[in-house]
């Protein structure tokens, strides 16, 4: 039962009808972090349609996503991944009562070749 309570939930705080994909794979394909991910964004869509949210939660690919939108602007049918992965990382941090990421965290994790959208994105996957 907890699960189709994070799953609505999930669903609720995105905003997005995981029911509207087509399984196209065209999120997946623009993706630019695709390579780091364990599950893509195609994969997520279909994983929170049928419930399985616990999988989904322990993944590190929660935190790869550089909430781009690349998939929300290549989805054919407005399902847009990135707000369902913005969703379930908030809950996974909500449930730890924590962040994944400080402040602090940020600047020992930048590379000369860290793209500037990788550090904007990683300094809005924490709060104050």
């Amino acid at each position: 039962m907890q699960n189709k309570n994070l799953k609505d939930q999930i669903i609720r705080m995105s905003g997005v009808n995981p029911k509207k994909c087509m399984r196209c794979g065209k999120c997946s394909a623009t993706c630019p972090s695709y390579d780091e991910m364990e599950y893509h964004p195609h994969q997520f869509v279909y994983m929170v349609e049928n419930g399985e949210i616990d999988e989904l939660m322990k993944s590190n690919s929660i935190y790869k996503c550089l909430s781009c939108f690349a998939c929300v602007d290549r989805c054919p049918r407005g399902v847009e991944p990135a707000k369902l992965i913005e969703a379930l990382r908030l809950c996974v941090i909500r449930q730890k009562g924590a962040n994944h990421l400080t402040a602090n965290d940020i600047p020992k994790l930048i590379d000369d070749d860290m793209p500037q959208q990788a550090i904007m994105s990683a300094l809005r996957k924490y709060s104050k």
